[in-house]
């Protein structure tokens, strides 16, 4: 049996691209006249793939100055 790889090497632009192709992936399901949303992209519904691209998002790393106040915009 396979396992895996405790040393993953993913940089900064492989989750960039692996973000697109989920996003392409979603986009196609819910196009109308499409795929029906609760139809499987590669065995993969719209949720798992919202699910997946949250995580996603929660892994980053946003920057905030430290010294002085931060001002959003």
């Amino acid at each position: 049996m396979t396992g895996y790889n405790p040393n993953i090497e993913i940089g900064v632009e492989d989750m960039d691209l692996i973000e697109d192709a989920l996003r392409h992936a979603k986009r196609r399901l819910t196009m109308p006249g499409g795929a029906d949303a609760d139809a499987p992209i590669a065995g993969h519904t719209v949720r798992e793939i919202d699910d997946l691209l949250g995580r996603l998002h929660n892994q980053k790393v946003f920057y905030r100055p430290r010294k002085a106040p931060y001002v959003g915009g």
